[in-house]
């Protein structure tokens, strides 16, 4: 990605057709009686991003950087999702907070990603 602009349009768009893919499921799912709506885990609409990081992992190249930025990135990311998550959960359903925690690790994951990767792939040469 050219810049940290497309790296975020991208990432949240794919979190927002899981998103979608997630309520459509749960919506069949209450309508058949088989579960109650909202009570799927949000986390789940992370598959999309998460492929989307492995690939600019693997389009990064060589270099011990690439693990650095990529250890911190999903650190900083996991550490503000699950903070973010854990905040939303006592006033809303397991969908919802679930889906907060995946945007705030989505967007800290870009941010350090994206800036990390470069400032260090500067400083390393």
């Amino acid at each position: 990605m050219a810049t940290v602009q497309d790296l975020l349009g991208v990432a949240l768009a794919g979190l927002l057709a899981g998103l979608v893919i997630l309520l459509l499921f749960e919506g069949v799912m209450s309508l058949v009686r088989a579960s109650e709506f909202g009570g799927a885990s949000g986390w789940i609409a992370i598959v999309l991003p998460v492929w989307l990081f492995t690939e600019e992992y693997r389009a990064a190249g060589y270099g011990a950087y690439r693990v650095v930025v990529a250890a911190l990135a999903g650190g900083f990311g996991v550490a503000v999702g699950m903070t973010l998550a854990g905040l939303a959960a006592p006033v809303f359903p397991p969908l919802v907070s679930g889906a907060v925690g995946a945007l705030g690790l989505t967007v800290v994951y870009c941010l350090v990603w994206f800036y990390g990767l470069r400032w260090l792939s500067h400083r390393a040469g």
